[in-house]
C-alpha cells in the first residue's frame, strides 16, 4: 500500500485549510516547487527585533519573547529547505541574536527561559519541568551548527561556535548514551559540520559512528510502542542516506506500513501528546503540529517510494 494520488490530494486540501503560512510555504516548497524564499518570508513573522524567534514557532510555547529553543526551531526549518545564502536578513538576525549572549548560561544557550511560564505552553517548557528534552545539547548543538554553517569565519561569533562544537563533541563521545531529543540535536550538529566542510577540524567520523550506534539503541522495535512518546525509526531516518538506515532498514519500512495504516478519518495523523492545560490554545497548536507531522510523514513516504508518482499537486 502506498499513498495514492487521491490520498495526496486529500492531504493537500487539509493542509491548505489548516496550515499557518510558514507551514503552507514549506508544503509548497517540498511538493509544489514553491520558492525557498517564501519559507523565509513566512519565518520572518516569528522573528523579533533582536533576531531571535518566538510567537509559538515551536508550537508548544506561545511565549512572544525570543528564546533559544524557538530560534533553533527556525534553524531546523532553514536546514530542511537547504538554505545557503548567509546574507539573508533572517540569517543575519539569528547571528545577531546568538552573538548578543542573550539567554546563555556558561557556554550553552538555555533550554527553557523564565518568560515561558507566563504564556500558554506545554508542561515541558516550564522552568519547573524535569523533562528529558532538557539537555546541554538541546538547543545548543543546533545553534552551534548554525554558526558553523552560516557565520563569517572572520567574525567574533564563529570561533565561539567552533569552541562550543568541540566541547559538545567531547561530551557526547565521552557519554553517548543520551535520549532521543538531545541526540537529534547532535545529529543536526554533525550535518552542519559536513555542510560547512569541517570534517577534518572536528571529530566528524567518530561523532557519526557514535550517533549511529545510539540511534540503533534508542529505536523502539515494536509498532505497539510507536503510538506514544517513543523513538520511532523515522525520528532519525528520513531517507536512505540518513545515518542509521543501513542498520535499521527493515524497521523503517515496517514504520512506513504503520504510517499508512494509522491516518485518521481526515486522512492525516493525530498527535501522540497533549498539554493537559491551556485547552483552547492547545487546540490551535494541535493543528499546527499536525501540519508539521503531515509534511514530515509525506516527505518520508516519498523518500522511500511509498508515494504516488502520478501526483502533480493540482487542485483538480
Amino acid at each position: 500500500m502506498d499513498l495514492s494520488e487521491q490520498d495526496l490530494k486529500r492531504i493537500r486540501n487539509w493542509v491548505y485549510r489548516n496550515a499557518r503560512p510558514v507551514d503552507l510555504a514549506r508544503w509548497k516548497f517540498h511538493f509544489e516547487k514553491g520558492p525557498a524564499d517564501a519559507v523565509l518570508s513566512a519565518l520572518s513573522a516569528y522573528q523579533n527585533e533582536d533576531g531571535g524567534f518566538a510567537h509559538a514557532l515551536e508550537a508548544d510555547s506561545w511565549n512572544p519573547c525570543s528564546a533559544p529553543i524557538q530560534t533553533a526551531n527556525a534553524v531546523e526549518k532553514l536546514l530542511e529547505i537547504h538554505w545557503e545564502d548567509g546574507s539573508h536578513p533572517v540569517i543575519q538576525g539569528i547571528l545577531k541574536y546568538l552573538d548578543s549572549g542573550a539567554e546563555v548560561e556558561g557556554k550553552a544557550w538555555k533550554n527553557v527561559v523564565e518568560s515561558n511560564n507566563i504564556y500558554p505552553h506545554a508542561p515541558w517548557w516550564n522552568t519547573n519541568s524535569n523533562s528529558t528534552a532538557h539537555s546541554m545539547f538541546n538547543p545548543t548543538a543546533i545553534l552551534a551548527g548554525f554558526i558553523l554553517k552560516y557565520a563569517d569565519r572572520s567574525s567574533r561569533l564563529y570561533p565561539r561556535g567552533m569552541e562550543i562544537a568541540r566541547e559538545l563533541s567531547v561530551f557526547f563521545l565521552t557519554d553517548p548514551g543520551i535520549e532521543m531529543h538531545p541526540l537529534k540535536c547532535i545529529v543536526t550538529l554533525i550535518e552542519c559540520i559536513s555542510e560547512a566542510g569541517l570534517q577534518e577540524q572536528l571529530p566528524y567520523a567518530r561523532l557519526q559512528a557514535a550517533a549511529v550506534e545510539q540511534i540503533t539503541a534508542l529505536i523502539k522495535r515494536e509498532a505497539g510502542e510507536w503510538s506514544g512518546y517513543s523513538c520511532r525509526p523515522s525520528v532519525f531516518i528520513q531517507s536512505p542516506e540518513s545515518p542509521g538506515y543501513a542498520d535499521n532498514a527493515a524497521l523503517l519500512h515496517k514504520e512506513l506500513d504503520y504510517l499508512l495504516q494509522t491516518r485518521n478519518e481526515e486522512g492525516v495523523w493525530n498527535l501522540t501528546w497533549n498539554w493537559d492545560a491551556f485547552e483552547r490554545e492547545f487546540a490551535i497548536s494541535e493543528n499546527w503540529w499536525k501540519t508539521h507531522i503531515v509534511i514530515e510523514n509525506v516527505l518520508l513516504l516519498r523518500a522511500f517510494g511509498r508515494y504516488s508518482p502520478s501526483f502533480r499537486n493540482s487542485c483538480s
